[in-house]
């Protein structure tokens, strides 16, 4: 996908890249908000004085590129970044010496276009070297966008591969990874968004999608029958209410009390068996195994018959994918990453 030029009703965008983002899931509005929030971090304290300095006037052609394997995602989000750059570099005059060779400032021009193309759908595994987007366009403007972009691309390019190898681990079983609301302030939405394209299902958006009973609830309510009865009583019609439980006892108590969606917390294996067995005498129970979970237990533990496994390490603890801008048209510069 290239970026087009025709501009859509989410300022900033064009109508491709917005309809890009929401085709995947995303809300283009809050995405602009998150980029800007970025490029205003940048930005704060003035131009990119060294650019501007350097490389300004003259175009250059470059492209992400991966340094390592992994499961791409946050393409669209790349080349939202690069659509709304242009603002923070504004109106700008022709440097002194300028066409009329007086030595005075030539007339104020537009900010500088960059143009990006994705290479590689999201959700793709990609090997070292793999180009993933091509970034064309003023110097000062691709250097200017390039920090923020790669930011977004590896953050979320590292959490949708460590999702990937979550999947991998427990194929076949049955059971789905699943993320938590342990996410950055802020960039929930793409994270979650990243979880799916390293194909694991999200778990609640916020507070108000799903209702979930957790122990501190179970102590205000008075234990867990009275805690699940309450949030039946005060939930809107068809929302889903999960319900923690830490020991086979609970589990009981929680299905007699109408529970159909058991959240199984911290279980050994041996637990999590004995507490599928009770589930399953109910019909209609989703089990998810959370807490203690790890890469080395996760097939066992979807091998006792859960629906889901709850990884907040998906997004509290993902390690970046490394990806880098290489420079290969510009006028002067060549494989290097902009800090």
């Amino acid at each position: 996908m290239t970026v087009s030029t025709a501009a859509s009703p989410v300022a900033g965008l064009t109508w491709e890249t917005a309809r890009a983002l929401e085709a995947v899931g995303l809300d283009a509005t809050d995405v602009v908000r998150v980029v800007r929030a970025a490029l205003d971090e940048d930005f704060r304290y003035g131009a990119d004085v060294t650019s501007a300095a350097t490389v300004a006037g003259r175009t250059v052609t470059s492209e992400v590129v991966a340094r390592e394997a992994g499961v791409l995602s946050g393409g669209p989000v790349a080349l939202a970044v690069l659509e709304l750059i242009g603002s923070y570099l504004g109106e700008r005059a022709e440097p002194a010496g300028g066409p009329a060779g007086n030595g005075t400032a030539g007339p104020v021009v537009p900010a500088p276009a960059v143009t990006g193309t994705a290479l590689v759908a999201d959700g793709s595994r990609v090997a070292p070297g793999t180009a993933v987007l091509r970034v064309s366009g003023d110097a000062v403007a691709v250097l200017g966008a390039e920090r923020t972009m790669l930011n977004f691309l590896t953050h979320l390019s590292g959490i949708a591969t460590a999702t990937r190898t979550w999947a991998e681990a427990v194929a076949g079983t049955g059971a789905v990874i699943r993320d938590t609301r342990k996410t950055l302030p802020g960039l929930r939405g793409l994270e979650k968004y990243a979880v799916r394209c390293g194909g694991g299902q999200n778990h609640r958006m916020g507070l108000g999608d799903a209702a979930l009973v957790k122990d501190n609830h179970v102590a205000a309510a008075g234990g867990i029958g009275a805690a699940v009865r309450a949030v039946h009583a005060a939930a809107r019609p068809g929302l889903v209410i999960e319900v923690e439980c830490d020991s086979v006892d609970q589990v009981r108590e929680a299905l007699a009390a109408g529970a159909r969606f058991i959240l199984l917390d911290n279980m050994p294996v041996p637990v999590l068996r004995e507490a599928v067995a009770v589930a399953r005498g109910y019909a209609g129970v989703r089990l998810e195994a959370s807490g203690g979970l790890w890469l080395s237990n996760a097939r066992a533990v979807a091998e006792t018959g859960v629906d889901y496994l709850a990884v907040g390490a998906l997004t509290h603890s993902a390690r970046v994918l490394d990806l880098g801008l290489d420079y290969s048209g510009s006028a002067g510069s060549a494989g290097s990453e902009d800090r």
